[in-house]
């Protein structure tokens, strides 16, 4: 580099991105930490514990991480912005029935929307992440697949080298300008060689145990957390071949698939002629949860149509399109065949025939299409055909 690139790393206090900073700095980037106070929230956990003030832990440790570098720390507030684009949407979403993903819309509105806006006002180049993908930049590639010519720089998200760390899924809604403007610098490493780097680098964070639960807002019970927003609303559980079983407490706290949860009446993980039940619908009309054996046919959908789609190329391919799709984070790839409905040419609406049946596909989240390891784009999953 003829000049040091000024970069901004945002550190979470854990150890992928204490790793990302380390490596960049290793790199002669000029480099400045960046921790983000996105939630705040005073959940009661049990009759002694809340989880109030969740993320002051996690910004000691990145404070640490920032000082055994060298590099400056800068804290950043997100409240108004998280709760505008990602938990109001979240809550809203529970409210009518559908499973969310709240993962993906922190990604695309506040990491690398607001966090990276801030980041160039601030004057820094680039915004950098501990995430496992790799961002690439292409030029002069022809774009055979593609309905509309595009720019001769094309900027493409692909796997991680470490594939069941690999969170494409979790950034497929970025846009072009948004990959321009950012750097994963853990897409090349496996995580077990991050937390080898962690030691070499004598991190404080070096043995610190991955975060879970709701993005930043923790391992909290989804069902009380739920409730701080959402009333309970009774219904019928019923048989999917017909008869009532039982209540259930509100369609918002049952997830399509799911087994081994408590109801008021009935336990659908309860065995019935010594098998287990699981929720395979909700009929939202009635209000109704609806369950089923393992086998059940409503449990399985051999298409689905989805909505709101987003294209990371910038322009929608030809259809139909062969190619893989993944319905949640970690499932392995499937074979699928894209069409658009009616033959119409807008692809505000898509409808995916799998190649096998798929289970518990979940009205609210995220199918996410893939092709030679390139991360193509995806879109909200709407309704069984």
């Amino acid at each position: 580099m003829k000049k040091k690139e000024k970069i901004l790393v945002a550190m979470s206090g854990g150890v992928d991105s204490s790793v990302a900073a380390a490596l960049l700095l290793k790199q002669g980037y000029d480099v400045t930490g960046m921790f983000a106070v996105n939630y705040n929230a005073n959940i009661r956990m049990d009759a002694n514990e809340t989880n109030s003030e969740c993320w002051v832990s996690d910004y000691r440790d990145a404070v640490r991480v920032a000082a055994k570098l060298g590099i400056k720390l800068i804290k950043l507030d997100f409240q108004k912005e998280y709760k505008k684009l990602v938990s109001d949407y979240m809550f809203k979403e529970y409210r009518t029935g559908r499973t969310p993903n709240p993962d993906v819309m922190c990604n695309k509105f506040i990491k690398f929307g607001v966090w990276l806006r801030a980041a160039k006002r601030l004057g820094y180049a680039k915004l950098a992440t501990g995430h496992y993908a790799y961002a690439k930049e292409t030029r002069n590639k022809k774009q055979t697949n593609l309905k509309y010519p595009i720019s001769n720089i094309q900027y493409y998200l692909t796997q991680a080298e470490d594939k069941n760390k690999d969170q494409t899924y979790f950034l497929h809604q970025l846009s072009q300008e948004q990959l321009q403007q950012v750097l994963f610098p853990l897409g090349g490493y496996r995580k077990s060689e991050v937390r080898k780097l962690a030691r070499e680098f004598n991190l404080p964070t070096a043995e610190k145990e991955e975060s879970m639960g709701i993005c930043f807002i923790g391992e909290v019970p989804m069902e009380k957390f739920l409730l701080t927003k959402i009333r309970s609303k009774s219904g019928k559980i019923v048989f999917s071949d017909g008869g009532v079983v039982g209540e259930h407490k509100g369609l918002a706290f049952y997830t399509i698939g799911q087994r081994h949860f408590g109801l008021r009446t009935y336990d659908i993980g309860r065995k019935i002629d010594n098998e287990p039940l699981y929720v395979v619908e909700k009929n939202i009309k009635k209000n109704e949860l609806v369950v089923g054996r393992e086998d059940d046919a409503l449990l399985y959908k051999k298409e689905v149509k989805i909505g709101k789609v987003h294209w990371i190329a910038g322009q929608p391919p030809k259809f139909p399109l062969k190619c893989m799709v993944r319905l949640r984070h970690r499932q392995p790839l499937q074979k699928c065949v894209i069409t658009s409905p009616l033959h119409h040419f807008t692809t505000a609406s898509l409808v995916i025939r799998f190649d096998k049946p798929q289970r518990a596909v979940t009205p609210g989240q995220f199918a996410v299409f893939y092709k030679d390891e390139e991360c193509l784009g995806g879109g909200v999953i709407e309704m069984k055909i």
